[in-house]
């Protein structure tokens, strides 16, 4: 891990802020109660920026600002009820994203389709901690938690890994190039 310099923890406060920013804006979906939301894209560009470890750390930060109650996860919710309820394992899901995608990343960082799969296998394991807690939460069928708060979001999502994967490596060389990571 990097040195947790002034200029290293400024950063990762920085990619924190922006998955706290990004976050809470959602949109509820009458059939799911998961929403669509864009921390997914924030953790992912966050991993590009910073790389596994500290992208790691910045979602642990971003969870747990929410787990003091500030109102950083969807719909500008927070607390320990948000994550302990219906939604609350996707919400511990990204801590394992954050570790799967970047590990790719970080090995591959000039293979663009390597930090995809990365992205793909990473959200995978968020799908599985989230419908799990979900479908226990709910009492639904694995099926049911599937077509409610999976299905409709692989077309989202995959909008999401596009857009890190064409972003996050230019934000990151241009950091770099300045001398600020």
């Amino acid at each position: 891990m990097k040195k947790l310099n002034l200029k290293t923890m400024a950063i990762v406060g920085i990619m924190t802020a922006l998955t706290c920013v990004m976050g809470p804006f959602s949109i509820p979906l009458p059939f799911s109660p998961v929403p669509l939301s864009l921390t997914m894209l924030a953790i992912f560009f966050s991993l590009y920026v910073v790389g596994m470890k500290l992208g790691t750390l910045s979602t642990l930060l971003y969870l747990l600002i929410g787990l003091v109650g500030l109102p950083v996860f969807s719909n500008f919710s927070g607390g320990a009820g948000k994550l302990l309820g219906p939604t609350g394992g996707y919400l511990i899901g990204f801590i394992f994203m954050a570790l799967i995608a970047g590990f790719f990343i970080d090995k591959w960082p000039n293979n663009l389709l390597l930090g995809f799969v990365g992205m793909v296998l990473g959200t995978a394991v968020c799908y599985a901690f989230g419908t799990a807690w979900l479908a226990y939460q709910n009492h639904l069928t694995l099926k049911a938690a599937l077509l409610a708060a999976v299905i409709p979001f692989i077309p989202g999502d995959i909008i999401k890994m596009v857009i890190a994967v064409t972003l996050g490596p230019l934000v990151r060389k241009a950091l770099k190039k300045a001398g600020l990571i």
